[in-house]
């Protein structure tokens, strides 16, 4: 009996491009079959910019942007599906994510009044794809007084638990998070604050390029200790239990605001702090977690900045640093399995949360099902 197959889609808080994987799934074992990495156009990458904070016409504006990425997450499947050689009735469920444009955990002050919020329209994608497609993964945990995120954290028990060994699985995007790993137990797991995000808007601010590739112009700066303990200063880092972020929190404006202290810089040492920030906050998260941590394996586009592993492994050591390509999964799509797992767990009437990582008053089946045509 052939395993069924699943679709992940997954974009991230670096708004670059919609990653796509295909998978085999049963209850003991996920292969990951092939992948697909859709660019977004840069006039939609604009207008997810503007639509990520407040201004006028946001139904309006928020309404054809839906619509629009609900094609594109479409096409990110059906592309994936061509590459494969599969064809679409092979294929039990798409699990999308779809692209975070808010983010109020109660971790941040919403209480009753938090939320998250994700566009990519599921029934697009249904109708387009003739695919049952399995999407608004989060608001069912905050619905249950969890943070919503991150979800990966059960995935990666799943994945990469192993009996007797304490593991960190840190998955760098725009914003990092992390999954405390006690033997087979997911003992904790939240986000550890930024990640890419102000790495990537900084070195375009000042070059250009959408990205400081491996680093290079960071490793080039020098670190200022004054602004990184002025960073490191944010109430979020001092946060414990329970909680999640975003680039409401970590973004250019707070950098701005935080550098008026810090008059004369150069651009190449804030980036140089920056990168230091990044992996100082995740080596704080994993050094205070109470676990004694033997190895930590990296995913995500940070998991390619070699500057920042330097970084990070001097924080770390003596645990051992790798990306999750040792554990047999490349550190490039782990986010988008997540969501073709989480997909088998829905339709499976499996929970997809952690209540010891999300907060959430117990286990509970995530999202919305839309039927395939």
């Amino acid at each position: 009996m052939e395993q069924a197959l699943y679709i992940g889609l997954m974009s991230g808080t670096s708004v670059d491009a919609i990653d796509s994987a295909l998978i085999s799934c049963d209850r003991n074992e996920v292969l990951l079959l092939a992948t697909h990495r859709h660019e977004l156009p840069g006039a939609i990458r604009e207008q997810i910019a503007d639509i990520s904070h407040s201004g006028p016409d946001e139904v309006e504006r928020m309404g054809p942007l839906d619509r629009e990425l609900g094609r594109l997450f479409a096409a990110a499947a059906l592309a994936l599906l061509s590459k494969s050689g599969k064809q679409a009735n092979r294929v039990r469920a798409i699990g999308s994510h779809g692209q975070t444009i808010r983010h109020r955990p109660p971790s941040g002050g919403s209480g009753d009044n938090s939320f998250t919020l994700q566009l990519g329209d599921p029934n697009t994608i249904a109708e387009t794809t003739g695919i049952t497609t399995i999407a608004d993964f989060r608001r069912r945990d905050i619905a249950a007084g969890g943070e919503g995120a991150p979800l990966a954290p059960a995935f990666h028990a799943a994945a990469f638990a192993r009996p007797g060994v304490n593991r960190a699985i840190v998955n760098i995007g725009g914003i990092a998070n992390a999954s405390l790993l006690r033997g087979m137990e997911l003992r904790l797991g939240f986000d550890t604050g930024p990640g890419n995000t102000l790495l990537d808007h900084w070195v375009k601010r000042h070059t250009g390029r959408d990205y400081d590739h491996d680093g290079q112009w960071a490793t080039t700066g020098t670190v200022s200790g004054p602004l990184l303990a002025d960073l490191l200063n944010h109430p979020y880092f001092a946060k414990t239990g329970p909680r999640s972020s975003g680039k409401e929190a970590f973004n250019l404006a707070w950098l701005d605001q935080r550098l008026t202290a810090h008059p004369g810089l150069a651009a190449i040492d804030v980036q140089a702090t920056l990168a230091e920030l990044t992996a100082a906050s995740i080596a704080l998260a994993i050094n205070n977690c109470g676990i004694a941590v033997a190895e930590v394996y990296t995913c995500g586009g940070g998991a390619h900045n070699g500057d920042l592993m330097r970084r990070l492994q001097q924080r770390l050591e003596p645990a051992l640093l790798a990306s999750t390509a040792a554990l047999g999964m490349d550190p490039d799509w782990v986010e988008a399995v997540t969501f073709a797992w989480l997909a088998h767990r829905t339709l499976a009437g499996l929970a997809g949360n952690a209540p010891a990582v999300t907060g959430a008053a117990g286990p509970r089946v995530l999202g919305g099902i839309y039927p395939g045509v």
